[in-house]
Order: structure tokens, then sequence, then C-alpha cells
């Protein structure tokens, strides 16, 4: 019964509450498209006046933006990291296997050889399990790196991948 009586007093309150809102359109001042939005009739004469009040039209003269001339050059790899963090590049494609198994143990096993490349497993193509290692801008900064996984891995050259800009040489 309480919660009946307040729910009744509630209701009431908002039955008197009167909202006057008018369907608005109004053009946009910079691509002259329409927006319409639905507003109280005190918030539209109060935006009309303060539109009112702003100098439309500028005394200073418009300035045309400069062309800015960039030399016809290849661009440097700080450069070229700021607009992608992802790029295709290159790793070192250690050894392919047909095993998970084998694909960790030699994982591991490049890891304790050569600590300074990272290692990853590339499963994109089971059950075939590529190792890769390191991430590089081009074949010839890899060469140095290939050169030493060579003499372990026989097999291992030098494939076109994405990178991340920021591992790489």
């Amino acid at each position: 019964m309480n919660n009946l009586l307040r729910l009744l007093i509630v209701s009431s309150l908002f039955c008197f509450y009167k909202i006057d809102a008018q369907y608005v359109v109004k053009k946009d001042t910079l691509s002259g498209t329409e927006l319409s939005i639905s507003m109280d009739d005190r918030i539209n004469s109060a935006l009309e006046k303060i539109e009112g009040n702003c100098d439309r039209v500028s005394a200073a003269p418009v300035k045309t933006p400069q062309k800015i001339l960039v030399p016809s050059r290849e661009l440097t790899n700080a450069e070229v990291c700021r607009k992608n963090p992802k790029i295709m590049g290159f790793k070192i494609q250690v050894i392919t296997v047909k095993s998970n198994e084998d694909a960790r143990k030699i994982a591991t096993e490049f890891r304790n050889n050569f600590r300074s490349l990272k290692v990853e497993t590339d499963a994109s193509l089971r059950p075939n399990y590529k190792i890769l290692a390191g991430s590089y801008f081009s074949k010839q900064s890899a060469a140095d790196d290939l050169r030493n996984v060579k003499r372990v891995y026989p097999s291992a050259m030098v494939v076109p991948y994405a990178v991340f800009c920021v591992e790489a040489k």
C-alpha cells in the first residue's frame, strides 16, 4: 500500500510538468547540411540569441595555405614506423617441422643458441610449423644474422613477413 501511494505521488508530479519541445531544422554553418533537432522553445531562442552575437565575417584577409614541398626521397625507418606500426618486412625462417612438439623443442634450442634474436612459431600452415627468428626491414639487414644461423641450421632462409616496426633492425 505504501509503495502504491508513493507511485501515485510521483506520477502526479510528472503530470503537471510541461515540456514544450518543438522540431527545429537548422543549417550547418560549415557544410550547409540540414540538422534536425527536437528541443525546447526557450533553448532554441537562447541559442539563436548567442548565434546572433557571433561575428561571421572576419575582417582579416583569409590566408591561403602554403603548399609544403616534400622532397622525393625514400622515407627513413622512423618515418615509416610513425605511419604504420606493422609493416611488411623480413624474418629468418629457421626450419619447418611437422609437429608442435618438435617446433617447441627447436624454438627452445634456438633461444639457447641465439639469445639476441626473438623466436616465434608460426602455425598458420598446419600441420607444418615454421620457426621464425628476428625482424628486419630488408634482406640486407638480415644477412649477418642469417650467416650465423646457417652455421647451426643450414636450411635457414630470409622470408617476407609482417613485422612490428619497433622490433625491426
